[in-house]
């Protein structure tokens, strides 16, 4: 299945969105399985978002590691992070860096060469690949964070089975694709099936090398 621009501005602006309903909420409760505050998962959300912008940015990108950027982390066991956001801000600043570093992979993925290939960790990838991941990134740590505050998140389902396609083909369709891609990523429990430990998704092409 092919991802496009479009799918990564729509899914980062219903995740937007949705996390709107609970500006008001103490964001420093733990985000539904992770270890993670809900703040620190939306800002390692956004610089997953940011992240794969510029892994594609430049007109040669580097195959074998990621464009070196300076991560950090903020306390140990927090994400390592390029994208902070000021507190000070609130939810409200937090939620608009979140909406720009989805802006911004839209942008480079809708305007990158489809024949260009960047390094990723689950396997190199050209901007559909990208954008899979964005999209991937945002269905699952919206509903982290949803699950932490409180309120609700079930994405289309058509939208879940056409990521399950391309992110995770060793994965068994199950009866509905959004509790599989919550299985798939070792969220959710499905009948007949051991919960996942361990998992991985296959962001290269089909047919070309992981590496």
């Amino acid at each position: 299945m092919t991802f496009t621009a479009d799918d990564v501005e729509r899914i980062v602006g219903l995740s937007v969105a949705a996390l709107r309903e609970a500006e008001g909420r103490d964001w420093t409760v733990r985000a539904g399985s992770l270890d993670w505050e809900c703040w620190e998962t939306a800002e390692h959300l956004a610089d997953a978002l940011f992240s794969y912008a510029a892994q594609l940015g430049p007109a040669k990108p580097p195959l074998g590691t990621h464009v070196p950027f300076a991560w950090q982390r903020k306390k140990p066991g927090g994400p390592a992070s390029v994208v902070f956001v000021e507190r000070d801000a609130g939810t409200g600043g937090l939620l608009q860096v979140l909406e720009t570093c989805g802006t911004l992979l839209t942008a480079v993925v809708r305007l990158t060469p489809p024949d260009r290939r960047a390094h990723h960790g689950f396997g190199a990838a050209g901007p559909e690949g990208f954008a899979a991941m964005g999209v991937v990134e945002t269905l699952l740590h919206t509903y982290d964070i949803a699950g932490g505050l409180g309120i609700g998140w079930t994405p289309d389902a058509g939208l879940c089975a056409r990521v399950l396609d391309r992110l995770f083909p060793d994965v068994e369709p199950g009866p509905e694709p959004w509790p599989t891609l919550l299985w798939a990523t070792g969220r959710g429990e499905l009948p007949g099936r051991e919960r996942r430990t361990e998992w991985r998704w296959y962001s290269s092409p089909r047919g070309e090398s992981d590496t």
